[in-house]
């Protein structure tokens, strides 16, 4: 029965990850309702998402090991541009750092609850409504906001510090379970100046170190919790979050190139109230 649960986790993990849904808000509910819950199960659910990071890892190897190998490159404009990236990356990564740090323990006590989620989900769904709204208005044909709202990014390698720093601090926002990491550093990065393709490509960058320095410092911080029989358990969530990781960030890329965020939206407000209406009326008890 755990393993099936390892299973069912690691496959809401991997499908929600990398779509602006909040994978995290989606573990707590489904942990919430398969009765999976405790110190271990938020172990647990931080860990198995390094297996949908080795999935983007999978998905960019070649771009990853070029980038890699222009670092030592005796091609001066190769090895800059490697340089900028690498650096941007980092840049991005460090506000979550430091924030996570200071105030992940007591976030996790007291915001890692269904209600929370709940509550973000729709606030999430009514920003990302905005910010298509917005993205729309300055496609329009002889809109006087065009110009000032034209993306200003349209690759990830275009990227400045500066702009590598504004989507990181946005990142932070994802602290609060149910806010969605790829959310925040889409969206926000849409209302910085990138273009949706730019803005999806660097969330899928920022969030290996990210999501891997969480897990392995989650591991070391709560290792007295675990032993060798939850092995299979962690085994079998990292596998099955990986192989939904790879197929969801395969057609998110194909997706963003013609389509909007906006069905993710009304996705995120319709399951908030879901959740809310539902604990109200006493239909389904979300566990605290």
């Amino acid at each position: 029965m755990l393993l099936l649960i390892a299973a069912i986790m690691g496959l809401v993990e991997g499908l929600t990850e990398f779509l602006p849904v909040s994978s995290t808000g989606h573990l707590i509910l489904a942990g919430s309702l398969l009765n999976f819950t405790g110190d271990k199960a938020k172990v647990f659910e931080i860990v198995i998402q390094t297996g949908a990071i080795f999935a983007v890892i999978g998905v960019y190897a070649a771009r990853l090991g070029t980038t890699a190998g222009a670092l030592f490159s005796s091609e001066a404009r190769a090895k800059r541009d490697a340089r900028r990236f690498t650096l941007n990356v980092l840049i991005g990564f460090l506000p979550a750092v430091v924030l996570g740090l200071a105030f992940g323990k007591a976030i996790k006590a007291h915001l890692f609850t269904p209600t929370v989620v709940a509550s973000t989900f729709i606030l999430g769904g009514l920003v990302i409504l905005w910010a298509e709204r917005r993205a729309a208005s300055s496609a329009s044909p002889g809109s006087a906001a065009k110009a000032a709202r034209a993306p200003r990014v349209q690759e990830v390698e275009d990227l400045s510090p500066l702009d590598a720093l504004k989507v990181g601090i946005v990142q932070c926002l994802a602290l609060v379970p149910g806010t969605s990491r790829s959310g925040a550093t889409i969206i926000g990065g849409m209302f910085l100046g990138l273009s949706r393709k730019a803005a999806t490509e660097f969330s899928f960058f920022l969030a290996i170190p990210t999501l891997l320095g969480a897990g392995a410092y989650s591991l070391y911080k709560e290792r007295a919790l675990l032993s060798a029989s939850d092995l299979p358990l962690f085994l079998v969530g990292l596998i099955v979050s990986f192989l939904a990781a790879w197929v969801c960030v395969r057609w998110l890329l194909r997706y963003v190139a013609t389509h909007n965020f906006i069905p993710f939206a009304w996705y995120r407000i319709f399951f908030g109230i879901l959740i809310l209406v539902t604990a109200a009326l006493g239909w389904v008890h979300w566990a605290e």
